[in-house]
């Protein structure tokens, strides 16, 4: 019995790791399509549009990834808000310093004191909104920092086209930039080699985007009426995930822009790093319960690790293990160095294998429950809404 247990442990992760590495190379090749497809000209549409911000605290960096939204070389008109459910807090006098260096800005602040529902960012999001001017509205987190041609290549995308899906969405990859901290590092690490090599492949697979992403969320108001504006978001965690969805449901299309943009990783501790990690995971699998399952097939380098233990140093394990970390680097330099222009990926390679093996860890751990940690509090997650845990 144990020399069976032991033969069907080496075949399962012998499998597991031929599909890991399946995986690395349909990875690579939608990296490539996607390459590909954003050096195509774009259309010249620049409609006003309205940015809006739902601000608590101050972040790292947050009044510079400010300015990079009003350094904008965009042909059309833009305004930006910024919602704040009270009006002592600290993120308010960023937006009054970036007033007064930015006098020929639209710049509002605006004071959204009511709770619609657990998700606050959404509750102030749905009392942002009366206050904007423009037809499109653009949401992205207060530490997204942008190119000054962000506006021109997200809203060229809703640029009129041949008869069929207008699109009603547009999102955007992005790749995290670490603070000091070596769990920083890691979730850098994993969003430029891992999270954005998933979106690429399922947008490949699936034939374009059916959710989207908080880095960029800019959609056409009457996309949003349609579904029930933001108010129908406010009890969800995965509120970007959960618009395109609906979007794209209402017969919309989910454009997926060229732009990559830039996002602050906090300086975490392990205990930080684990709890936004699984409160990830977990949001993931309510949302995509089987495309979370699926994502066994992702951590190849973590399976040929395991194949080679299992097998007792076998010379096939030892060359599997040898392709898949190949494969693994190149899709790391692929999407992280090329797509992302992510500059933290080359000097952070060496982590690559741990990172991996903790995420791999963090996966398994997703499936044990439904209870994160968001902001200090914590909640269950079930059915995408949130409610405070007992």
């Amino acid at each position: 019995m144990p020399h069976a247990l032991a033969l069907a442990l080496e075949v399962a992760t012998t499998v597991l790791t031929v599909a890991g590495m399946s995986y690395f190379l349909a990875a690579i090749v939608a990296a490539r399509v996607f390459v590909a497809a954003r050096r195509r000209p774009l259309a010249e549409f620049a409609p006003g549009v309205s940015i809006l911000k739902s601000l608590k605290g101050l972040d790292p960096g947050m009044l510079d990834a400010f300015r990079s939204h009003c350094r904008q070389s965009y042909a059309g008109e833009f305004e930006l808000l910024f919602g704040v459910s009270r009006m002592d807090d600290p993120a308010v006098a960023a937006v009054q310093q970036l007033q007064q260096e930015f006098p020929e800005r639209a710049i509002r602040l605006v004071e959204c004191p009511e709770r619609l529902g657990t998700n606050g960012k959404v509750s102030t999001l749905v009392q942002l909104v009366p206050h904007a001017r423009h037809d499109f509205l653009l949401v992205n987190d207060s530490d997204i920092t942008v190119s000054p041609r962000y506006l021109e290549r997200v809203m060229a995308h809703f640029a009129p086209a041949a008869p069929g899906q207008p699109v009603g969405l547009v999102t955007a990859l992005y790749r995290g930039r670490a603070h000091e901290t070596l769990a920083s590092r890691m979730e850098s690490l994993g969003i430029a080699t891992d999270f954005q090599a998933g979106v690429l492949l399922s947008k490949m697979i699936e034939g374009g985007l059916h959710y989207g992403l908080g880095s960029t969320l800019a959609v056409r108001r009457e996309a949003l009426d349609k579904i029930g504006g933001f108010e129908a978001l406010v009890d969800h965690l995965a509120d970007d995930y959960e618009l395109g969805a609906r979007v794209a449901a209402a017969g919309y299309g989910v454009a997926l822009s060229g732009e990559v943009v830039e996002t602050a990783v906090p300086a975490y501790g392990w205990r930080g790093f684990a709890d936004h990690q699984l409160r990830w995971a977990r949001t993931v699998r309510d949302a995509r319960p089987g495309g979370y399952a699926g994502l066994v097939f992702t951590h190849g380098l973590g399976w040929a690790l395991l194949n080679v233990v299992a097998s007792g140093l076998s010379p096939v394990s030892l060359w599997l293990l040898g392709l898949s970390f190949f494969l693994r680097l190149t899709v790391a330099m692929t999407v992280g160095a090329e797509v992302l222009g992510d500059r933290q990926v080359l000097p952070s390679l060496w982590l690559l294998p741990v990172r991996d093996i903790v995420a791999m860890g963090l996966w398994a751990a997703g499936f044990a429950g439904n209870t994160i940690v968001w902001r200090g509090e914590r909640f269950q997650v079930k059915a995408g809404r949130l409610r405070k845990a007992e």
